[in-house]
């Protein structure tokens, strides 16, 4: 690897300063990655190639504060930029999200080359920042302690021509004891729905034809304007959309999830048969000491009641083992919730104590020994249940929405891959005629594999949308504006995932 002196800077022929986002954590990091990188965009900035690897003039990364290994994967990170920022000079590193908000001028003591500090609620300032540490050559470190205007009015450089994450709502009321996100992203603040639904209008308008609609507790959204059945009102309006074919959203929370949410899933049809229900644990009383407001039948009432509603349902969750307290008894009621909701998939979580939070001076924290034999039990009866589950699939017709960048094989394999209506990774033969991302197929399931399904035979019909005209008009015009013989680079699209490997809703749903 040569060093950050025999390299050229990433910026383009005509001396634009590039940029670089690292983004660690949930969806609303995502998300808020896409106003980062609209705001730098408009400030005149462009965006380095794909494996720049930190030769861009700004790196900005985008924190998140729920795992316990975050403050050193960040500082790790910040350590290897040092020698490439004392070697290029006007280079700025910029660091943000929810680790900024929490560790604030920790930051820039354990590591000064650092030159912009912003927190959860001003990522709208970071091209000021940026310039005002270039002009007063000192680290500026900026946090607000409330949301200074709501994100969505930033500008956004969306990562898919023809999906899109559209935030209700930012801030959790809850309290969970192992979760430090509400302290940091604040009260839950919820988007007037006129403002949501011609955001929607607008992408559709422009392409789009799904989206993810995304909160700390989605579900809980109205609860700011006094209507406790908004959220269903808003899917329901969501369906009166022409053009909108995928609506999803993430994550809910069971305290907040009622019949009129089940029925407003069944009775749209956009709105995919999906769910994100996080359970954490299947004990009651671990249940309590994390104070989460439902215990396991209130949450197995739930699961019944969707499946009733939505037989084809696919149904997620993510699991915290090893939490403060936890008894062999209480880890296996968490089993017995596994077996008996029957989850495509699970995330699962070893416990990890975050400083600031109630479960971090719990006592009976597990040993370490312990946690991880339980978390290797759990992982591998939810891979026996999702493997079972998937083989229901084999033989069913489904309509597959195309994606870009979540097949690593399919080049090798001459195969594309997809997205079914409950989110189910699908690979198809690729057909004889084009298919771009953001168009529909229609395949038949030959095979399935715990984490994907397979369509071996051929594509039975391939509908061309305005999806992939969108797709296609985005990349056209990225080829046409690029020099000769500059590689730029393309991003990654494809469809938001709604679970990252890190955690859904920063963990605290």
């Amino acid at each position: 690897m040569t060093s950050s002196s025999d390299r050229s800077p990433a910026v383009d022929v005509q001396g634009s300063k590039s940029y670089e986002i690292r983004t660690y954590g949930c969806q609303m990091n995502v998300h808020d990655s896409e106003r980062l990188s609209g705001l730098l965009e408009d400030a005149g900035y462009v965006r380095a190639p794909e494996g720049s690897d930190g030769d861009a003039d700004v790196v900005v990364f985008n924190t998140c504060a729920v795992r316990e290994n975050a403050d050193n994967r960040l500082y790790g990170n910040l350590g290897r930029l040092a020698p490439k920022k004392a070697g290029r000079p006007g280079m700025q590193i910029a660091v943000g999200g929810c680790l900024a908000q929490k560790d604030r001028d920790t930051i820039v003591k354990r590591a000064p080359w650092v030159d912009v500090v912003f927190g959860t609620h001003n990522i709208g300032k970071l091209p000021v920042l940026l310039e005002r540490a270039r002009v007063q050559e000192e680290a500026q470190v900026e946090i607000a302690e409330s949301l200074e205007a709501f994100p969505s009015t930033l500008p956004t450089r969306r990562e898919s021509a023809y999906a899109a994450w559209v935030s209700i709502s930012v801030g959790c009321n809850n309290t969970c004891t192992f979760c430090i996100v509400p302290a940091l992203r604040g009260k839950e603040k919820d988007r007037r729905t006129g403002d949501i639904l011609a955001e929607i209008e607008a992408l559709v308008g422009e392409g789009v034809s799904e989206i993810t609609l995304l909160g700390q507790n989605v579900n809980a959204y109205g609860s700011d304007i006094g209507d406790r059945e908004a959220f269903s009102k808003l899917l329901r309006a969501c369906g009166g959309i022409e053009g909108l074919e995928r609506v999803r959203f993430t994550s809910p929370h069971p305290r907040d999830f009622t019949d009129d949410v089940i029925a407003a899933m069944a009775e749209t049809p956009n709105v995919m048969p999906q769910l994100h229900m996080p359970l954490q644990s299947g004990s009651d009383p671990v249940l309590k000491a994390m104070r989460r407001s439902y215990r396991q039948e209130r949450y197995l009432g739930i699961i019944r009641k969707v499946r009733e509603a939505i037989p084809h349902a696919a149904i997620t969750t993510d699991i915290i083992v090893g939490f403060p307290g936890e008894t062999e008894e209480d880890f296996e009621q968490t089993l017995h919730v596994v077996r008996e909701a029957r989850f495509t998939q699970a995330f699962t979580f070893q416990y990890s104590k975050r400083p600031g939070t109630p479960a971090a001076t719990m006592d009976n924290q597990i040993p370490k020994e312990v946690v991880q034999a339980r978390y290797e039990r759990l992982v591998a009866l939810q891979e026996e249940i999702s493997w079972e589950e998937n083989k229901k699939q084999v033989g069913r017709t489904l309509e597959l929405m195309v994606a870009e960048g979540e097949g690593r094989k399919d080049g090798a394999t001459q195969r594309l891959s997809g997205r079914a209506p409950d989110n189910r990774l699908v690979h198809f033969t690729k057909p004889d005629q084009e298919v771009r991302p953001g168009d529909v197929v229609t395949v038949e399931i030959t095979y399935a594999a715990p984490h994907h399904l397979l369509a071996e035979g051929a594509v039975l019909d391939v509908r061309r949308t305005r999806a992939g005209d969108a797709w296609e008009k985005r990349n056209t015009e990225k080829a046409a504006a690029q020099p000769a013989g500059v590689m730029l680079g393309l991003p990654k699209i494809g469809v938001p995932e709604p679970l990252p490997a890190a955690t859904s809703g920063c963990g605290c749903d």
